[in-house]
């Protein structure tokens, strides 16, 4: 039995309390939850002007605040910047003030977020194709059924039943039963359910979908790219949004991203991210810092 290999991506602190990783060659996913509790977050601050102190963790300001002190700009470790705003909604959905952040910053790296758009609409295609061959499996199910009913002490197979327990392996065909764990496999491609997490794993596409029941996260990654959404379940906004890929875009930058936070009828605080490191020399850390700092956590 040959479980597919879940393709590598290094990936932390998207939320409080929730961490996904994997080392570089270790071909793995990690993934580790705790409950969020919305309610000790505390309740956000309605503000006019931004804070925007000299320094704050690796970051430095650079010049003073703009736009009437909605605007302020900061400099990082080997050339990161740093955008601070105050958005105000004016009706506006908040989704869609989100949405054009995010293309701004695809923008920043067209071939990641090109990769990545093409590696989704391949996975539908794919989706599609599964589901016409739906039929065929129930079909090819029973055909097996019947077959290991005689089949040959020899043939590569195994099967496990314990309490709680359930394994069937056939090839490489494999489904796995634990106490909050299922995983179904089949050739290149594997299916795992954990806790309130689904990953969709493809080796030959070198892709993983990771998203949550209560879409409280959502991760797509490929090859060395990957694509971040994090949001904190409740009425105020809480949201982070990254991507990143250790190939560089054409000015240099590995990683981009927004954590943007307020009150529900706003204004809603973001810093906006650019960094040429993948592991953003604290960058990250020090926006958010910025962030709680203007409205809290």
């Amino acid at each position: 039995m040959r479980l597919p290999a879940l393709a590598p991506i290094c990936l932390a602190a998207l939320l409080p309390g929730l961490v996904l990783g994997a080392c570089d060659g270790d071909n793995s996913v990690r993934i580790s939850a705790t409950e969020t509790q919305t309610d000790g977050k505390g309740v956000l601050k309605v503000i006019d002007t931004l804070q925007c102190p000299e320094t704050i963790g690796v970051l430095t300001r650079k010049g003073s605040a703009h736009d009437g002190g909605e605007h302020c700009v900061y400099t990082g470790p080997r050339g990161a910047e740093v955008s601070l705003k105050l958005v105000r909604l004016d009706d506006q959905p908040i989704e869609t003030i989100l949405d054009r952040f995010e293309q701004d910053l695809m923008a920043s790296m067209p071939h990641t977020a090109a990769s990545l758009a093409a590696s989704r609409e391949a996975s539908e295609a794919r989706a599609e194709a599964d589901a016409a061959r739906v039929e065929a499996g129930a079909a090819r199910a029973e055909a097996r059924a019947a077959a290991d009913a005689s089949a040959d002490a020899s043939a590569e197979s195994a099967r496990v039943r314990m309490p709680g327990v359930a394994v069937d392996a056939e090839g490489d065909r494999a489904n796995v039963r634990l106490p909050g764990l299922t995983v179904d496999a089949e050739g290149d491609k594997a299916s795992v359910r954990i806790g309130g997490f689904s990953i969709e794993a493809d080796d030959a596409s070198g892709s993983v979908d990771v998203s949550s029941e209560d879409e409280t996260v959502s991760v797509q990654a490929r090859d060395d790219a990957a694509e971040i959404r994090t949001r904190i379940p409740g009425e105020a906004i809480r949201t982070t949004y990254i991507l990143t890929d250790d190939r560089p875009a054409d000015e240099g930058w590995r990683l981009v991203g927004f954590e943007a936070r307020g009150p529900s009828g706003g204004p809603v605080v973001i810093a906006i991210v650019k960094a040429k490191d993948r592991n953003s020399d604290g960058v990250l850390d020090s926006a958010r810092d910025l962030v709680t700092l203007n409205v809290g956590e």
